[in-house]
């Protein structure tokens, strides 16, 4: 028997609901094991005994823990060495593949750990059959947690069918609540494009649009996951287990329409600031060449007039500055008037 540090859970279910714990120690507050502690050989020899029991048995397993990968290297002998790969990889996309024992599951959730982006997801990866159930994590999920406290409440799943339809239930109920505030922040950011455009503006509308592709990036192949188990043969999945599922595929796909609607709206704010901002921009630059065509011919009379040379009429008379200065005013008049009538303005 190998010890092992990196298992999370371990429970016992039964057909009734009730789970039985089969680690020996406390969780905190967050749901995981207080510190050092290590799962010794025969605590690891009773894990290994319940999953080869016909009592459902639940063993949740940290990656991050390098002794995690050599306890199921050792005390799963059920798993070949691609499903352990696949449970173990660094880097997951969601996906399903269905063996004659059991279905490989790979998941994602909303990251919703302290000082985390929502859209940085977070991956569960799962092996499936009917009286087991070995899942391992990178980073926590609380869908997992929620799961955890149901069990321990005695209201938790009672089969590898209702486990797999509560996560998958639990997982994008948790994501509504962060499509909404993105919406939301959509929202406020095209009111006050409308009110009054701004270059400040184009990093948030970026930052929403960019949350938006990447949900979509991981959310899209898991509409494809549930909709491959939905119809699968399993037999621990049955007709109820099923229609759970058809309900969290209808939800999967408003979220991927609400998503596009997202980042369409996110492109057209985008596209009504640039326009709005290029109108600006061509409105003070027209407002400028107006300006530089009335002193136009001014610039020209004016320093015809100043040039240091004999012959510049009105050098001796003092009342040249007055004439010159009222005529330079009736030509200002006079194109003005232009302009308005040729509505340059």
């Amino acid at each position: 028997m190998v010890d092992c540090s990196g298992i999370i859970y371990a429970y016992q279910i039964g057909e009734d609901g009730a789970a039985k714990s089969l680690l020996p120690i406390q969780l905190d507050s967050e749901g995981l094991p207080t510190s050092g502690t290590v799962v010794n050989s025969e605590v690891s020899a009773r894990i290994t005994a319940s999953l080869e029991g016909s009592d459902l048995t639940w063993v949740h397993l940290d990656i991050n823990d390098a002794s995690a990968k050599r306890w199921a290297d050792a005390e799963l002998p059920f798993l070949d060495s691609l499903t352990l790969d696949a449970l173990f990889a660094e880097e997951t996309r969601p996906r399903i593949l269905e063996f004659d024992t059991g279905t490989l599951l790979i998941l994602r959730g909303v990251n919703l750990n302290a000082n985390a982006e929502p859209e940085d997801m977070v991956s569960i990866r799962l092996w499936i059959d009917g009286s087991r159930i070995v899942s391992v994590r990178k980073r926590r999920l609380k869908a997992i947690t929620d799961l955890r406290e149901r069990l321990e409440a005695g209201v938790g799943p009672c089969s590898a069918g209702d486990f797999i339809t509560q996560l998958t239930s639990r997982l994008f109920e948790r994501m509504e609540p962060v499509f909404t505030e993105l919406d939301e922040l959509l929202d406020d950011a095209e009111e006050r494009v409308m009110e009054a455009a701004d270059t400040k503006y184009r990093g948030q509308i970026t930052d929403i649009r960019k949350q938006a592709i990447v949900f979509r990036r991981y959310i899209a192949p898991q509409r494809d996951v549930i909709a491959a188990l939905r119809v699968s043969d399993k037999p621990w999945l049955n007709e109820l287990h099923k229609r759970r599922l058809q309900e969290s595929l209808d939800r999967v796909i408003r979220y991927l329409e609400d998503i596009d609607t997202i980042r369409e709206r996110a492109q057209i704010v985008k596209d009504e600031l640039t326009s709005a901002l290029s109108d600006k921009m061509n409105k003070n630059l027209y407002l400028l060449s107006v300006i530089a065509a009335v002193f136009l011919p001014l610039g020209f009379l004016t320093g015809l007039l100043g040039v240091n040379v004999g012959g510049v009429p009105g050098v001796d008379d003092p009342a040249a500055f007055w004439i010159f200065s009222g005529f330079l005013t009736v030509i200002i008049a006079l194109q003005i008037w232009l302009f308005k009538r040729w509505k340059w303005f």
